[in-house]
């Protein structure tokens, strides 16, 4: 039997709010010059994609883009950060840029703090913006988001299951009940 699910974000409804994050970007930024869009993979590194392709139909100029894999940096997760160098999967240099760290839901905030302590031994940004699609709360570092495309409360039992056409073949963001062990 399939887990009930609703729908929060429908097709059309993603597509406006990438388009709205871009233009929060580009304003924050004052203009596309020295911005680097940093992806969070996998789906925050599809969503760092849109966003730079919005900014450039926009401005006429595309930010540098990155995609980084912070699983050596959870807290949460097995440790092996100093067994293997940082590294980016699809580098761009970070140095005296404006960074915007890009992932598909913040939530405790243990995978933006990894993305920041990664960032950290990787290079010396001017600053840092994070954005994410979908906010749900509940943290449990004190991390928030700068550009946030929905906020929504769901109750600690559920999971937002963002799904992308890159990756999953359908854009749609759902709330479903969290699968018990």
């Amino acid at each position: 039997m399939e887990a009930e699910k609703r729908v929060i974000l429908e097709e059309e409804e993603l597509r406006r709010m990438i388009s709205r994050m871009a233009h929060e970007i580009i304003e924050k930024n004052g203009g596309t010059d020295g911005i680097a869009l940093v992806g969070i993979r996998s789906r925050g590194a599809h969503l760092a994609r849109r966003i730079a392709r919005k900014i450039e139909a926009l401005a006429g100029g595309a930010p540098s883009l990155g995609v980084v894999d912070v699983t050596p940096y959870r807290d949460d997760v097995g440790r092996s950060a100093a067994d293997e160098p940082p590294r980016m999967e699809v580098p761009v240099s970070i140095d005296d840029r404006a960074v915007v760290l890009v992932d598909d839901v913040i939530n405790t905030g243990r995978t933006i703090r990894a993305a920041l302590e990664m960032l950290g031994h990787i290079g010396k940004p001017q600053k840092i913006l994070v954005a994410t699609l979908v906010d749900r709360g509940d943290r449990e570092l004190p991390i928030r988001a700068d550009i946030v495309g929905k906020n929504v409360k769901v109750d600690a039992s559920e999971r937002v299951n963002v799904r992308l056409l890159e990756s999953d073949g359908a854009d749609v963001v759902t709330v479903t009940a969290k699968k018990v062990s």
